[in-house]
């Protein structure tokens, strides 16, 4: 009996697998909202890794979190690390890419609780007296990225911090 419930278990797994290697190899999610406030004054919000605390959805998730800057205040080059618990994880952040007032793409790598490499763009739009942001993370899966995304709705996950964060610098902006 332990052998047919071993060899159905080993069945399911390998299905899973054969499953999750048919998805597609990239992932990409996305979120904007609409600020009222001018590009200039929500860019720096964005291109300023020292003011994410003040909107970033993942920065209360461990008050004591080990936070490192390095590189320049703002723009390409400046760098951001932590180092928190097993909520907030581990990685690095670093801005390649700074066109004021329009975008901000961040080369992203979590090293803990799992290692990934995302790129992350911020873009910014005026509409009237506003300014139309979006935020959209995207990278590759590997197989078990794929299987992964299986059980783990990512857009409802992480679209709902995307979200938080969104609505956190909206009122910033508009304060």
């Amino acid at each position: 009996m332990l052998l047919y419930i071993l060899g159905g278990l080993a069945a399911v797994i390998v299905l899973i697998i054969l499953f999750a290697s048919t998805r597609p190899s990239t992932f990409s999610l996305v979120r904007s909202t609409t600020i009222g406030a001018s590009p200039d004054r929500v860019f720096p919000l964005i291109n300023d890794f020292h003011k994410w605390s003040d909107w970033s959805p993942w920065e209360k998730i461990d008050p004591a979190m080990k936070r490192a800057f390095t590189g320049p205040e703002s723009g390409v080059g400046a760098a951001y690390s932590w180092d928190g618990n097993n909520k907030a994880g581990a990685g690095s952040m670093q801005i390649t890419r700074s066109d004021m007032p329009n975008k901000v793409d961040i080369n992203l790598n979590f090293t803990r609780p799992f290692k990934a490499n995302n790129l992350t763009e911020f873009t910014t739009a005026p509409s009237g007296n506003s300014t139309v942001v979006t935020w959209k993370m995207s990278g590759p899966l590997d197989l078990f990225g794929k299987v992964f995304h299986l059980f783990v709705n990512m857009e409802k996950m992480v679209g709902t911090d995307f979200e938080k964060g969104l609505a956190s610098m909206k009122a910033i902006a508009e304060r």
